[in-house]
């Protein structure tokens, strides 16, 4: 979340007219996150959130208002769009599509504890057993051959170092494969500062605007790879286990995720490596905003790459231990 295109008071005050949600109160700004225009929005109505997408075409964001909403209805907690007058979730501000969203309470946790994990890794295991049954889809926009772009573009600007283990990345995720693997609507961004909790309990999950079909056991890597590393990107042994113990309690991993789980790790942290070179290297412009620092992501995917296939171990011993109970 951050904003790239300013809204002023009159601008929103018409913007609102469209929706039954009373009259505008106040409106500011949300200064992190990298990708959309996002704004706290007050009325007399309610509480929302403004959301002005900065990188998606007004054709594909029906999928994401479609999936939040399904989810909302499907008791994961999710913020359900608010439908305008007209019965639709999309409509426009300043040049931009546009989405106005209820705001969940809450605050993101900084620091998770292994309870808050748990909570996580069964919520999104509800989300996977919930989302396989949603209609839509959507392609990954964040996949190897977006890696392969952005790689070349780094090529011209990236030390050394970084394109040697970049492309030694690359070259091995060309080998894998996620094919057989039970799929369907995942998060794809599922991190600390997209879940919002209240007195020790999940109120809410958030920004899913890089939502897309992909496989279930990918969207737990990329929650793993950040709710169970500290602030270097090392491993917290004690919030993996919580959180994974938690979700397989909910959605037993396959033969073949359990396969595929080494490389798929591998390849969450790929993503957010390269996406946090990408900024790092080209940023954009905004009027408020942030940068992400590419390094922690560096050494989760070091940690992978050196652990090798017994990154998949825990999982293994524990659905012996549940199977043994």
């Amino acid at each position: 979340m951050s904003v790239f295109t300013r809204v002023d008071t009159d601008q929103l005050q018409t913007f609102l007219k469209q929706f039954d949600c009373g009259d505008l109160v106040e409106h500011r700004g949300i200064a992190a996150g990298i990708e959309n225009t996002n704004y706290f929005v007050t009325t007399t109505g309610g509480r929302y959130v403004l959301t002005l997408f900065e990188n998606h075409g007004a054709e594909e964001l029906p999928f994401f208002l479609d999936l939040m909403a399904y989810l909302a209805e499907h008791a994961i907690p999710t913020a359900h769009p608010v439908a305008t007058r007209d019965h639709t979730y999309l409509t426009e501000l300043n040049q931009r599509p546009a989405a106005l969203v209820q705001r969940l309470s809450g605050a993101s946790l900084d620091r998770p504890t292994p309870e808050a994990c748990a909570e996580i890794g069964r919520t999104l295991a509800r989300f996977h057993l919930v989302s396989a049954d949603f209609p839509e889809y959507r392609e990954p926009d964040r996949d190897l051959a977006w890696a392969e772009g952005v790689a070349r573009a780094l090529h011209e600007t990236a030390h050394a170092d970084e394109l040697a283990l970049l492309d030694d990345e690359l070259a091995f995720q060309r080998g894998e494969t996620r094919k057989g693997l039970p799929r369907g609507a995942i998060h794809a961004d599922l991190f600390r500062d997209n879940a919002l909790f209240e007195n020790g309990q999940l109120t809410g999950i958030i920004d899913l605007y890089y939502a897309c079909t992909d496989a279930f056991a990918y969207d737990l890597a990329v929650t793993v790879n950040d709710w169970c590393v500290d602030a270097a990107g090392e491993s917290l042994p004690a919030e993996r286990d919580a959180l994974l113990a938690a979700y397989l309690a909910e959605r037993p991993f396959t033969a073949a995720e359990q396969d595929a789980w080494p490389g798929l790790l591998r390849a969450a942290a790929l993503r957010f490596w390269v996406s946090r070179m990408q900024d790092q290297y080209f940023p954009r412009a905004a009027e408020m905003t942030y940068i992400k620092d590419p390094t922690p992501f560096r050494r989760i995917l070091e940690a992978h790459r050196a652990a090798g296939t017994g990154t998949g171990d825990w999982i293994i011993d524990n659905r012996s231990r549940e199977a043994a109970s």
